[in-house]
């Protein structure tokens, strides 16, 4: 990566993709933003990974967003607007990913994690959308994906306030998908990416290209993108394999 501050590292399958600027608490940096888009787009092209795994450095946070020091290298509103929007890019993964989250998750830390599929959370997280208390919102996510995910109600309390809540409450109200006692929460996602990455590549692709089509269209398109998704993978040959999986397994439970 061409960003000390980003690391990737693949084994078994995951590509774990580290923020690793721990005495910022993980604040994203243009240079940043810039070096997540090449690691998505190097993961996505690389055979080895199935899965990916992003997490925070250092004990006290997962991310805390963007580092606002950084805002003036844009020169004006035009600028910024075709920057790197490094939080929707864990979202235009194709591959399904798995964030684990711990103390800080706040702005676009926050919305880097409601762009992944799966949240697995410490009991020592704490979330946050402050952007309110700035005079903005947040662009990366935050008014559709949390909307979708917690509901209008939720979504209106946490963004309009910008108070902060715990990861129980996280939990509660569906933001977080797994909760974990402090510590465990990377062994547990990288436990569940384990799992995604042993199934075929289509199929997981194909799987999450459906769920993101059910959340992110009506019902009658994303039937039909459903049928073509199912098609595509039997295209790439997953009906012979799944019909020799399966007689493979009952040939077991009759020895």
């Amino acid at each position: 990566m061409s960003c000390e501050s980003i690391r990737v590292s693949i084994t078994d399958g995951v590509a774990e993709l580290l923020l690793d600027r721990r005495e910022k608490h993980n604040a994203v940096t243009p240079e940043m933003a810039a070096a997540i888009r090449e690691a998505r787009q190097a993961i996505d092209a690389d055979a080895r990974a199935s899965c990916v795994l992003v997490r925070g450095a250092g004990d006290r946070a997962f991310c805390a967003g963007t580092d606002l020091n950084t805002i003036d290298v844009y020169p004006d509103a035009w600028a910024w607007r075709h920057s790197v929007n490094y939080a929707l890019e864990f979202g235009e993964f194709r591959k399904p990913v798995v964030a684990a989250l711990k103390g800080w998750v706040m702005g676009g830390g926050f919305e880097i994690a409601l762009n992944c599929d799966i949240r697995v959370a410490s009991r020592t997280a704490r979330f946050a959308a402050p952007e309110v208390k700035h005079g903005w919102l947040g662009a990366g996510g935050f008014s559709q994906r949390l909307t979708r995910l917690v509901g209008f109600g939720q979504a209106s309390r946490i963004l309009l306030t910008g108070d902060t809540i715990d990861a129980d409450e996280a939990y509660r109200i569906g933001i977080v998908e797994l909760l974990v006692d402090e510590g465990q929460e990377v062994a547990e996602a990288l436990a569940l990416a384990k799992r995604i990455a042993a199934h075929s590549e289509v199929a997981t692709v194909t799987n999450k290209a459906g769920i993101r089509a059910a959340m992110e269209g009506g019902l009658t398109n994303g039937l039909a993108m459903e049928r073509e998704l199912m098609a595509l993978a039997f295209a790439m040959g997953a009906k012979e394999r799944g019909v020799a999986d399966f007689n493979k397994a009952q040939a077991v439970k009759r020895d």
